[in-house]
């Protein structure tokens, strides 16, 4: 046995030597794409699917009432950069009568990082024309740029369009509109263009109050990063989830430090106010969230952690139970 394996040495070593295809792995192209991006889960009898829409970086610097030192120390504590890169996502619910989408995206009013919610909603096994409603939490363009179709034409042509009086009273109104800072007028005219297809219609449809708008579903008051930044609440066979849009927009650093506001809020107090409510409350009732800007598939709960000071904690993937 000695003898035999002196004389296999040299042969092994000459094989690793010239490469021989019998000891190397196989080269195979890397694939470089994500999947689909979209998630399911129940809420009752509600179908609940999260949609990817991209990300876009924020910049710290947007980050009101609070230091950089502050800033930075939560960010490496969540192995995050500056600028961080913010998740957009809108949810459909089917409640087994309807198809409801919340918010729609930002299409491609903010580059080519986002605008997957058409892809995304197909890819999960719908089509655009079935939609029946769409309720818009605020009028900014990553919730509303999504309304319309790459023809210019509205996405989804069977849906009506829920927009809360106060956000259209202030986005939609041209005098508004006219007296604001050059830099907002953007944020104007992408509201405006994005719902004309729905005016023209008269399928965009102002709601105002608590009352239930569709069955299972009422808007929650949440103004402060606009006018009237709206949550809606889903219920079904006694389970809820809340769908707050922006109440949050970098999980880093306003969970922990939820008086820290952005360059966004239209009212920085109430903003503020509105999200120091909302956090308690949800956190009270472990009430299940879902954010427009939370780490996909941005579902979770949230978390007192004393002092005013609260974490989030998002699902596990799991399978739909049956």
């Amino acid at each position: 046995m000695l003898t035999i394996s002196r004389c296999l040495a040299p042969l092994v070593l000459s094989l690793i030597t010239l490469g021989s295809p019998l000891l190397t792995h196989a080269e195979a192209p890397q694939v470089q794409t994500q999947v689909p991006g979209y998630y399911r889960q129940m809420v009752g009898d509600f179908e609940v699917t999260s949609l990817y829409d991209g990300q876009i970086m924020l910049d710290a610097k947007l980050l009101r009432n609070t230091t950089p030192a502050q800033v930075q120390k939560r960010l490496a504590q969540n192995f995050r950069a500056n600028p961080t890169p913010t998740a957009v996502i809108a949810y459909l619910v089917n409640t087994g009568g309807k198809l409801v989408l919340v918010d729609a995206g930002a299409a491609k009013l903010f580059g080519p990082t986002m605008g997957q919610v058409l892809a995304n909603l197909k890819a999960s096994g719908y089509d655009p024309h079935a939609i029946d409603a769409v309720l818009i939490t605020h009028m900014h363009g990553d919730h509303v740029g999504g309304l319309l179709a790459p023809d210019g034409q509205a996405a989804f042509p069977k849906a009506t369009v829920y927009v809360a009086k106060a956000d259209a009273d202030y986005w939609l109104n041209p005098d508004i509109a006219a007296k604001a800072p050059a830099q907002a007028q953007g944020f104007f005219k992408m509201a405006q263009s994005s719902t004309a297809p729905y005016v023209k219609a008269g399928t965009l449809k102002i709601f105002e109050g608590p009352a239930e708008i569709l069955p299972g579903v009422r808007p929650v008051d949440e103004r402060g990063h606009t006018p009237g930044h709206t949550g809606y609440l889903f219920e079904s066979k006694g389970q809820k989830l809340l769908i707050w849009g922006d109440v949050v927009h970098n999980a880093a650093v306003q969970f922990p430090h939820p008086k820290v506001t952005i360059e966004f809020d239209v009212d920085q107090a109430t903003a503020q106010a509105t999200r120091l409510k909302l956090l308690s409350w949800t956190a009270k009732d472990k009430l299940l969230v879902a954010g427009a800007h939370l780490p996909f598939p941005g579902v979770g709960h949230v978390r007192p952690d004393g002092r005013g000071q609260f974490t989030w904690v998002p699902l596990d993937f799991a399978p739909l139970k049956p």
